[in-house]
């Protein structure tokens, strides 16, 4: 291979490594610009078919963007093969052998945060596997109304052929146990918020949710229904920051509520 033909993998792979401060927000992953708010140490990832800001201290994204497209649904079962994300310092991020013992002692999954399920027929469907984009998540949550509403968003994409944009992140509102087989002080999150967004005409249609880890498996998403100035409080982020108009962003809430079956 030549050096002009290894130019453009070093230009992709410094673009995605780059921190917080040197990375603009944007991305074709978020829809008027990425959230805002997040610490100046956090490390922007932008891919393919996601972008994330992941925290040093808490070793978690706090949040990730993806946007679900009907061409990436269909596609064969994949394995969840876990891998330490390439671009992210080893003393940034969780390893795999950090999340042993989870389920059993914590009942807890490796939640994804940009879902396999949205990228089957994607090239780098890999990239959801790596453990910048997963979580420690309650099994009866991740399980339950959380992939039941990831479910609805896809159904949503499918049904309307339009992109569907989505934002999510995990919460830190009381102190939860860390992991069982590291020595750090991971602090498991004690919830999550998820912002379902498609562009209309003129603006934006949204609908917030939020979750307990202490969700049980039957409840309703749909039960779990914020306003997205009540998701930017616990988040104590700015979402959709170039929208100009906040007021349209705040009365946007619930609009997909037909949409989302709900």
């Amino acid at each position: 291979m030549t050096k002009l033909h290894i130019l453009p993998f070093l230009i992709a792979w410094l673009f995605v490594a780059l921190p917080h401060s040197a990375v603009a927000q944007h991305s074709n992953n978020c829809l008027f610009g990425c959230p805002d708010g997040t610490p100046a140490e956090n490390q922007v990832v932008d891919r393919s078919i996601y972008t994330l800001s992941n925290n040093p201290v808490t070793k978690f994204a706090d949040w990730v963007a993806y946007r679900v497209e009907i061409d990436n649904l269909a596609g064969p079962s994949r394995a969840r093969n876990w891998a330490i994300d390439p671009v992210i310092s080893k003393s940034d991020t969780i390893s795999p052998d950090e999340y042993k013992y989870m389920f059993d002692l914590l009942g807890m999954d490796r939640g994804h945060q940009a879902p396999l399920a949205a990228f089957k027929g994607h090239d780098d469907w890999r990239m959801t596997n790596f453990l910048s984009n997963i979580t420690p998540q309650s099994s009866q949550l991740n399980q339950g109304p959380w992939k039941k509403l990831e479910g609805a968003v896809r159904e949503l994409a499918s049904a309307s052929g339009e992109d569907v944009f989505v934002l999510t992140g995990p919460l830190y509102e009381w102190q939860m146990l860390r992991l069982p087989a590291t020595d750090k002080d991971h602090v498991v999150p004690s919830g999550y918020w998820k912002i379902v967004a498609v562009k209309i005409e003129g603006g934006i249609k949204t609908s917030s949710f939020y979750f307990y880890q202490s969700t049980p498996r039957y409840a309703d998403y749909c039960d779990h229904m914020r306003s997205i100035n009540f998701i930017e409080a616990k988040a104590g982020l700015d979402f959709f920051p170039e929208l100009t108009d906040q007021d349209t962003l705040e009365a946007s809430s619930s609009m997909l509520i037909g949409e989302l079956g709900c």
